[in-house]
């Protein structure tokens, strides 16, 4: 067996850990999470008024109905608890690293600096893309259904509600390529794997983007289809890079 460098030696073995160790780095890796959470959410609970007027941009500024007491105040909290997450996720995905970084060689834990900024900026543009091109699309179409029969009067919860699914789930959606380079990176996956499925991809695109999207409308589905599809074939190419890594490391082993 060849000789391995400092660098691929893991840094900590999770082998060597008890399982209360693992609990409590788990405890205090999730109590930091959990900190930064109530914190960005204080922070865009200062901030959640204008936050909402901007997202009634797109219904064109109007006043939407509550029909319970407690329906503004509910829709100003989530709209305060999204914001806050959105805030908060560069810290929680430091944290998600720190847990598992003790399993990890010098090399690869080197890949922080790669994985924290990659995520945040493919979240980012997830939510930009549907703020910019879905919401506009959508709310534009359901508004205008039929409107000689349907009088567009909607509450806080559910349009605030169907905006807020938008964008969080799109962004989320958007990790496909770092979940794909991760995967293939420890060898669950492969790139003629994903090649030769995409009939299976197309499918399970097409569901999600129907679950993304409230709306029944095509055009909007297919919206979010595109984008996703991209990310997959670039998702294909990802796992050829990171298999290969696998694959050379498991002969250096």
């Amino acid at each position: 067996m060849s000789d391995i460098s400092s660098d691929e030696e893991p840094t900590q073995a999770f082998g060597e850990l008890s399982l209360l160790e693992h609990l409590n780095e788990l405890r205090i890796r999730l109590t930091w999470a959990a900190g930064a959470l109530v914190v960005g959410t204080v922070i865009s609970f200062i901030f959640a008024e204008r936050i909402l007027l901007f997202l009634l941009e797109p219904y064109g500024g109007n006043q939407l109905q509550t029909l319970r007491p407690t329906e503004g105040i509910e829709t100003f909290f989530k709209v305060a608890l999204v914001s806050g997450f959105i805030l908060a996720m560069p810290v929680i995905l430091l944290e998600f690293w720190l847990f598992i970084s003790p399993g990890l060689t010098t090399k690869e834990r080197r890949y922080v600096y790669i994985f924290i900024p990659a995520t945040v900026g493919m979240f980012l543009i997830g939510i930009l893309f549907a703020w910019f091109v879905l919401v506009p699309a959508a709310v534009a179409f359901l508004s205008t259904f039929m409107p000689d029969i349907f009088m567009t009067e909607w509450t806080s919860s559910e349009y605030i509600g169907f905006i807020l699914a938008m964008l969080f789930w799109l962004g989320l959606s958007f990790q496909m390529p770092i979940i794909i380079f991760v995967l293939a990176r420890v060898g669950l996956v492969n790139g003629p794997m994903l090649r030769d499925q995409w009939r299976v991809a197309v499918v399970g695109i097409a569901v999600l983007a129907a679950a993304i999207t409230p709306s029944i409308d095509p055009v909007t589905m297919l919206l979010t289809m595109a984008p996703l599809l991209i990310l997959y074939v670039l998702s294909i190419g990802l796992a050829y890079v990171g298999y290969g890594r696998f694959e050379k490391n498991m002969e250096i082993d």
